[in-house]
């Protein structure tokens, strides 16, 4: 099978599938808002969309390996209780005909610091309750877990709550090569974040877009290993990155990507203290962090998660942001892309890319038409381009 990246016109939300060359899928997020799914709005039907990109099982359902919520915003676990099946699997219904979810990637860190300090949507709610659901269920009877009981948990909890855990317990820092309870050989997923906090750090450092998880996974393509690297963050802010690089600086290469998802949809919030719309050009960049987004290799290619970027005082997206992007890549040859742009901004559609053994190569999606395998080159993988150093 091939290795692809699918990111979904959802505007300023996230919505990312993951297909390693060993045949498994696994979704990062999702932002179904209530218009795609009316036939009579011209918002993108992303429903759709992922369904034709999903395969059954032997009893009929449609299935993800494994579904992330990075953090429990609206715009990325929107359309969860509408669109997957939640509880046990043999309570599935083919009249409902939703998704199921083989395997859970949960930080409890995620949920309970946003519980404690923001109220959670319904659907992040939904999420918090199967994931409580599934550890119950290891916890009685790990023997009996199967598909769509599954989870694996990203990051240890306070207080020692995860410590009988371990066999489903990702640590920070940690790589791991399993999905829904199998080795997948064709790729590799390092867990960044949510890092923990000290207790001289910021209040703001527990907010939901900052204990999002980060986690960098790198694939094979074409039957050869490390062919692309995805570095994801959710919406994890300027604070977070500038830890990142202080943790890793002597150790960057942790952080280097072929594509990287901008976080927080272009959000200069990301690389800057600074309001851009109070302070336009005078917003300075905290250059730690934009160290910790620029570990770019070769023909990088970074991405915006976003509706369409405008010369204006919007954040996210925001235009000041998509500039120092484009600098970044600038230097390896590579390219900035807005999901809400492609193929037009007027009619977006999905933005996939394939893995193969020349390195990465974005699919063009023709106007009114099929979707076709592009001939640009976008990675020239392993080839590194380190920007290290303090």
């Amino acid at each position: 099978m091939t290795a692809n990246l699918s990111y979904f016109p959802v505007g300023n939300g996230d919505m990312t599938l993951v297909q390693t060359e060993g045949g498994h899928k696994i979704l990062i997020d999702m932002n179904i808002r209530a218009a795609a799914d009316d036939p009579d709005d011209d918002t993108p039907d992303v429903a759709s969309m992922l369904r034709g990109k999903l395969t059954r099982d032997g009893l009929g359902r449609l299935y993800v390996d494994a579904l992330l919520l990075s953090h429990p915003d609206e715009d990325h676990c929107r359309g969860l209780q509408k669109h997957f099946h939640l509880g046990p699997p043999d309570k599935w219904s083919k009249s409902a005909d939703k998704i199921l979810i083989r395997e859970m990637w949960s930080s409890p860190l995620v949920f309970r610091r946003a519980s404690r300090h923001h109220v959670l949507c319904e659907d992040a709610k939904a999420f918090n309750a199967e994931a409580r659901r599934r550890v119950r269920i290891f916890r009685e009877t790990p023997w009996l877990v199967g598909n769509g009981d599954r989870i694996l948990i990203l990051g240890e909890d306070e207080d020692g709550k995860t410590d009988d855990l371990q066999e489903i317990l990702i640590q920070l820092d940690e790589e791991f090569s399993r999905v829904n309870g199998k080795g997948d050989g064709t790729m590799n997923v390092r867990l960044l974040a949510p890092l923990p906090t000290d207790d001289d750090d910021d209040e703001n450092l527990l907010s939901k877009n900052n204990s999002s998880t980060i986690l960098r996974f790198s694939l094979a393509g074409g039957g050869i290993w490390d062919k692309c690297r995805f570095l994801t963050g959710g919406d994890a802010e300027v604070a977070i990155w500038e830890k990142l690089w202080n943790r890793h600086y002597w150790r960057a290469d942790w952080l280097s990507y072929d594509v990287l998802l901008s976080p927080h949809h272009c959000s200069w919030h990301s690389l800057s203290y600074d309001s851009w719309s109070e302070e336009r050009e005078a917003a300075e960049i905290c250059m730690d962090a934009r160290k910790a987004l620029s570990q770019v290799r070769s023909g990088a290619t970074i991405i915006a998660s976003s509706n369409a970027i405008k010369d204006d005082d919007n954040d996210p997206p925001c235009v000041r942001a998509k500039e120092e992007y484009e600098e970044i890549v600038r230097d390896v040859a590579g390219a900035f892309k807005c999901v809400g742009e492609h193929p037009s901004e007027k009619s977006p559609g999905v933005m996939e890319f394939e893995i193969g053994a020349h390195g990465l190569r974005q699919k063009t999606a023709l106007m009114g038409g099929p979707t076709i395998l592009g001939s640009g080159l976008i990675g020239r993988q392993p080839l590194a381009h380190g920007q290290g150093g303090r």
